[in-house]
């Protein structure tokens, strides 16, 4: 099919009012991010948030795997664009149609004018160009509720576009225009889908790792990294801190009744989260929690939890099942990693019979029998190391700050 631009439209930011144009800023930055690796292509942006990719010899499939990398896009078409005068419009209507992989038995003819200032109507330019495919191409024929192909139109002031098919992008916001939030990210398969849900709807995230050297292994630390390298391709770049937790595991190991361990070690992890937050500017906490899941992720200690927080805690699976969870995964391309035998902190350290309904009291009680804690929190967040994770550079390279 011949193509030589594609052309953009966006779902909910066009929803925003008088804050429209800093989102559609927010949104040309992404696809230029996106397009910095393909030199050719060029984001031309117009007014009203329309806007288009000029391909200049890059492969369509390359652009179209960038966009689909953007949030924001509702979807993306590609097109042949021309001047918006009918005879370069009937001929790119022609090289449309000769350039589709297969010829079409049947047609529907779709106009808008979004210049209302051009000099035929819309159901004159429909009537036209309908005319126009019928005696170019014998044997086609008109079908206005069931067609092949719908052969839409769209004439602006400047250029008119020629395209027939529709592809769905990821939809929701652009990164960063609905604040930062710190993700709590494991080696499963849970926590990067959640991270992903959370770039969606418009949260920048810096990601947060609990590792538990030396009973954990470089190869869980990779497998960490490699996880965040896969959602920076959707961000750009995420800072991924590394936090130490083997001391206050095995201190609370030592320290309480072993059906709590999970109860408070969360816990734990929520109020150093929450630290590295306020340093970072961050205003909510992002988890893979799915209610019920598994014994942490009940309601009840869920509840308990929550208290350890005073920020937002964002779960943006709560609701849904493992295999809905999988099939993300596996479109953004997280479960290979995810599914690798490499076991995180949590993993480790799972009492054989964690409780499902614990008491607010009785977790308090504790917390304030191990005066030690506060301290314990305070130094991980001293110790994090912090590394910049960027997308496509190879193992290794990544900046230790």
């Amino acid at each position: 099919m011949k193509t030589d631009v594609i052309m953009l439209r966006f779902g909910e930011i066009m929803l925003k009012g008088k804050n429209r144009s800093r989102f559609e800023n927010q949104m040309a930055q992404q696809i230029r991010r996106v397009l910095k690796p393909l030199a050719g292509a060029v984001l031309h942006t117009e007014s009203y948030g329309r806007m288009y990719v000029e391909l200049n010899g890059e492969r369509l499939e390359e652009v179209e795997r960038a966009l689909g990398k953007v949030f924001g896009v509702l979807s993306f078409s590609p097109a042949i664009k021309t001047v918006p005068e009918p005879d370069a419009i009937r001929e790119a209507v022609e090289a449309h149609i000769s350039g589709l992989p297969r010829r079409p038995a049947s047609f529907k003819m779709n106009v808008r004018r979004v210049d209302k200032q051009f000099p035929r109507d819309t159901y004159e330019m429909n009537r036209m160009l309908g005319t126009f495919v019928l005696n170019r191409f014998p044997g086609l024929k008109v079908d206005v509720h069931n067609p092949d192909v719908e052969l839409k139109v769209e004439i602006r002031s400047r250029e008119a576009f020629v395209y027939s098919i529709s592809v769905p992008g990821p939809g929701g916001f652009p990164i960063g225009s609905n604040g930062k939030a710190m993700l709590m990210l494991s080696g499963g398969i849970d926590s990067p889908v959640a991270g992903w849900y959370a770039m969606k709807r418009g949260l920048k995230i810096e990601a947060v790792h609990f590792h538990s050297y030396p009973y954990t292994s470089e190869r869980a630390k990779q497998k960490v990294i490699d996880l965040t390298r896969v959602l920076s391709e959707y961000a750009g770049t995420i800072q991924l801190h590394l936090v130490p937790f083997t001391d206050i595991q095995v201190r609370l190991k030592e320290s309480c009744r072993e059906n709590l361990l999970i109860t408070l070690m969360r816990r734990a992890m929520i109020r150093i989260t929450e630290q590295l937050a306020e340093r970072r500017e961050a205003l909510a906490v992002v988890t893979g929690e799915s209610l019920g899941q598994v014994a942490s992720q009940t309601l009840p200690n869920m509840n308990v939890i929550n208290r350890a927080a005073t920020l937002p805690v964002l779960r943006p699976l709560i609701m849904m099942d493992k295999l809905e969870i999988m099939e993300i995964a596996e479109k953004i391309g997280t479960y290979p990693i995810s599914i690798l035998p490499y076991e995180d902190c949590c993993t480790l350290f799972v009492p054989k019979s964690p409780t499902t309904n614990p008491s607010l009291k009785v977790i308090e009680r504790q917390e304030e029998w191990m005066d030690w804690l506060p301290e314990a929190i305070r130094e991980a967040v001293e110790r994090t190391e912090t590394m910049w994770i960027r997308p496509g550079e190879p193992s290794g390279e990544d900046r230790l700050f």
